[in-house]
């Protein structure tokens, strides 16, 4: 056999459909296949990988080790890989020999570990290279958000490095000698973007990163992959924000009334609505209860004190009491209680959600978001986004409102769940569903059930099948500024019983989502009272359904 000069890692999770793939191109080296070996590592595979792996394996005459991964995400199955090859490799006595990694959808270039290893015979200690994707298969704005973005990582790379040849950095190509990966302390196992973190672990220890424009791999295009975040969850959102944003102005009441195949609900919940709520129900909702596309208009109040109810029965709309609603479960306890008590109440088979204290109501509102749920079948929730400015002392501030978004909710997303970091307004209290959906779904009593409606649509049904639509400009009442620590508590409290626990994508399975015991939200100002929020949840009324029958 000849020496030992490379060991290839290929963290694989479910890759079944990609592995034979990758195996070929790792056959179709330049360099001879006896002087490197391949470490898989199966990751808490439930497919045929490991089959189609090894059998590849001993049709290409490759030397293959499987080794199990430790079921945390593409972090911590790369680290024992490359923990694995760099043993392998210092054990031959070869800490200058080259610890190369790439995924299992990715094919390598057929000289791909050869131009590594002449990297490192002139010096290089770390090479990073080109991940190019199938042009083909990019189109539209998904290109040109990609294009866009090389442009500026590009950018900023060479702002540290005016040599480099690209931006890359990824585990899908990336080489490195065994001896500066010990250096460092080795791979840090995160859960995802395992590979920038490593980045910086080796700018922290001075060691360069030759970023060579002839290392080349191409790698599969698609939004279906293992992690959290990284690459495919770009394109993910890349893909989403071209075929599932609308504008209201696409739809016209002719047009959907022409499409309409079922009974259609609208609900409002109000509190303290007696000035706006006519105008809603009767220039967003009117319009189109006059065409025949809204079949049921429900207005379930909070008990308000300022004529709320009696301007909306005035209006033309059905009145319901929230705590009238399913009385077994207690007065109701938010927003979120008062919408789930409505859905039950409701019977059309789409169901809008309209706010009650809209300054400026328009049937537009209303289009947009009935428009691609009529006119899509695959379309299972639509939120609404507007322009939201800020009135203060008279003055309109663009783009000032959605405080509690812009603070709480929009960050939480990138962090947690980036799948969803494309929606611009996702607190929008304004979406319209299926009733199959939204009945399947928990409800958080307040208000933190416009994230939870989106953060569980999209693991019942996935992306594809959640739309936003641009609804035009919005002026809603805003709340002081301490009021909003409340709400963002309960957004946070949301998100955290959902997704808290989880570190991302492969955590341990007795990792569980954590939620805040109580709602309990302390006021220094106020001498340290404590405020109760509502953070508990109602069950799917599905469950109910069952349960009854």
């Amino acid at each position: 056999m000849e020496r030992l000069s490379a060991v290839v890692v290929v963290p694989a999770r479910d890759e079944e459909r990609w592995i034979a793939g990758c195996m070929a191109a790792l056959a179709g080296q330049t360099v001879a296949c006896g002087s490197f070996e391949i470490v898989l590592v199966a990751d808490a595979c439930s497919d045929g990988t490991v089959a189609a792996a090894r059998a590849a394996a001993d049709a290409l005459s490759l030397a293959l080790d499987v080794i199990p991964g430790p079921g945390t995400g593409s972090g911590g199955a790369r680290r024992a890989g490359m923990d694995a090859a760099a043993e392998r490799l210092l054990s031959a006595g070869r800490p200058n020999g080259l610890l190369a990694t790439t995924d299992a959808d990715t094919c390598p270039a057929p000289d791909w570990l050869a131009r590594q290893l002449i990297h490192l015979g002139n010096g290089a200690l770390v090479v990073a290279g080109l991940v190019e994707l199938d042009s083909a298969e990019l189109h539209g704005a998904v290109r040109r958000r990609r294009e866009s973005d090389a442009a500026v990582r590009l950018a900023d790379v060479r702002a540290l490095d005016p040599a480099a040849a690209h931006h890359h950095f990824a585990g899908a190509s990336l080489g490195m000698t065994a001896a500066a990966y010990r250096q460092v302390g080795g791979l840090e196992p995160t859960a995802a973007l395992e590979d920038e973190a490593f980045a910086e672990r080796l700018q922290a220890h001075a060691i360069p990163i030759l970023r060579a424009s002839d290392v080349r791999v191409r790698t599969s295009v698609r939004t279906d992959g293992r992690a959290r975040r990284g690459l495919s969850v770009d394109l993910a959102v890349s893909a989403w924000a071209e075929r599932r944003r609308y504008r209201a102005q696409a739809f016209t009441i002719e047009a959907l009334r022409a499409v309409k195949s079922g009974p259609i609900s609208v609900v409002i919940p109000t509190k303290e609505c007696g000035s706006t709520i006519a105008g809603v129900v009767r220039e967003t909702v009117g319009p189109l209860r006059a065409a025949g596309l809204v079949d049921e208009l429900v207005v379930v109040d909070a008990g308000s004190g300022d004529g709320t109810a009696s301007a909306a029965r005035e209006a033309g709309a059905r009145v319901l009491s929230q705590d009238e609603l399913l009385p077994e479960f207690g007065p109701a306890l938010g927003k979120g209680d008062a919408m789930w008590r409505a859905l039950h109440a409701s019977t059309g088979e789409l169901v809008c959600f309209l706010d009650g204290d809209t300054a400026d109501p328009d049937p537009a509102h209303l289009r947009g978001l009935l428009g691609p749920l009529l006119t899509d079948p695959s379309v299972q929730l639509v939120k609404g986004a507007f322009e939201r400015p800020l009135l203060r002392a008279g003055a309109l501030m663009p783009d000032e409102g959605g405080r509690v978004t812009e603070l709480m909710a929009r960050p939480l997303l990138n962090f947690h769940q980036p799948r969803l970091a494309g929606f611009a307004q996702p607190l929008a209290g304004e979406f319209a569903g299926r009733r199959e959906l939204f009945e399947a779904l928990p409800f958080p009593v307040g208000y933190g059930v416009e994230i939870a409606v989106l953060l569980d649509a999209l693991e019942l049904v996935g992306l594809d099948a959640l739309a936003e639509c641009h609804l035009g400009r919005r002026q809603n009442r805003h709340q002081p500024l301490r009021a909003l620590g409340e709400m963002a508590y309960a957004v946070l409290a949301a998100v955290e019983r959902r997704i808290g626990g989880q570190a991302g994508h492969g955590a341990s399975a007795d990792a569980t989502p954590r939620s805040p015991a109580r709602g309990h939200y302390v006021r220094p100002w106020d001498d340290l009272a404590v405020a109760r929020v509502p953070i508990a949840e109602r069950p799917p009324l599905a469950s109910l359904r069952r349960e009854v029958a």
